[in-house]
C-alpha cells in the first residue's frame, strides 16, 4: 500500500485531471504553458501566483513529481497568462526559497489550497521577458 502522500497526490491529481480542462476555459485564469518533454506539445496548467515587477511567483504543491515541474525541468522555456495576456518567460526552480513563507504573499485562497493538499512544496519563479 502507499504512503499517505502517494494516496493524496494521486487524489489530488485525479481530482484535477477533472477540474483543470475548465479552469483553463475561464478568461481571467492564471495559466502555465510548458512544452511536454515527451510529445514537444504545448501543454496548459492552471495555476496561481503573482507577478512581481518582471517575474511571476508560484508554489507547486508537489514538487518535482509536478508534471508540469518536469516540463520545466525539461525546457524551462515558458508562458503565462495573466490577465488574458500571454507573456514569454523562462521558469527556474528555487528549492532554497521557504515555500510556505512565499505562500504567504501570493494569493490567499490559491495559497490555502496548495498548503492544505500539497506534500512536496516548491517555489517556482519565472523571469519574464519585457
Amino acid at each position: 500500500m502507499g504512503s499517505r502522500n502517494d494516496i493524496q497526490h494521486r487524489v489530488v491529481t485525479a481530482f484535477q485531471r477533472r477540474v483543470n480542462p475548465v479552469l483553463r476555459r475561464l478568461p481571467g485564469q492564471q495559466l502555465l504553458e510548458t512544452v511536454g518533454r515527451v510529445s514537444g506539445q504545448p501543454r496548459i496548467t492552471p495555476i496561481g501566483g503573482r507577478r512581481t515587477g518582471d517575474q511571476f511567483w508560484l508554489v507547486s504543491e508537489f514538487g518535482t513529481r509536478s508534471q508540469y515541474v518536469r516540463n520545466i525541468m525539461a525546457d524551462n522555456r515558458v508562458r503565462v497568462r495573466l490577465r488574458g495576456r500571454w507573456h514569454h518567460g523562462v521558469a527556474h526552480l528555487v528549492p532554497d526559497d521557504d515555500p510556505r513563507a512565499r505562500l504567504r504573499v501570493l494569493p490567499r485562497y490559491n495559497s490555502a489550497a496548495v498548503r492544505a493538499l500539497g506534500t512536496d512544496l516548491l517555489t517556482i519563479r519565472i523571469d519574464l521577458a519585457g
